[in-house]
C-alpha cells in the first residue's frame, strides 16, 4: 500500500501564501502521478493540480492557474502545493492523492491512493 500524509494548512488571510506538503510512503513504486483536490463544505471534491511522475508535467484546475504551482522532489515521494494569493473561496480540506497512472488524471475517483487531508482557512 501507498500512505500519503499532508502538511502545511492552517488559517491564513486573504492574500497571503502557504505551502502544503504531501510525504508518500510505503509501495511508493507504485506511484506516478501525484496530485491535490480540494473539497469544501457542501460541494463535490475538485482537482486542484497535479503533477505527472518525472515532475515535468503539471496540470492546474482553472480557478488556480497563475497563482498555485505544484512541484516534487527528485526521489519523487515529496509533492509541494506553493498557494499564493489565497482568497476566502479558497477555504476546504486540501487532500494529496496518488495513482500510478503515468498520465495526470483530474478525476478523484481514479487515484486509489488519498491522504487524511489539511485544513485550508483563508480568512476575509
Amino acid at each position: 500500500q501507498v500512505q500519503l500524509v499532508e502538511s502545511g494548512g492552517g488559517l491564513v488571510q486573504a492574500g497571503g501564501p502557504l505551502r502544503l506538503s504531501c510525504a508518500a510512503s510505503g509501495r511508493t513504486f507504485r506511484v506516478n502521478d501525484m496530485g491535490w483536490f480540494r473539497q469544501a463544505p457542501g460541494k463535490e471534491r475538485e482537482f486542484v493540480a497535479g503533477i505527472g511522475g518525472s515532475g515535468g508535467k503539471t496540470y492546474y484546475g482553472d480557478p488556480v492557474k497563475g497563482r498555485f504551482t505544484i512541484s516534487r522532489d527528485k526521489a519523487g515521494n515529496m509533492v509541494y502545493l506553493k498557494m499564493n494569493s489565497l482568497k476566502p473561496e479558497n477555504t476546504a480540506v486540501y487532500y494529496c492523492a496518488a495513482t500510478s497512472s503515468i498520465f495526470v488524471l483530474l478525476t478523484p475517483s481514479l487515484y486509489p491512493y488519498w491522504g487524511q487531508g489539511t485544513k485550508v482557512t483563508v480568512s476575509s
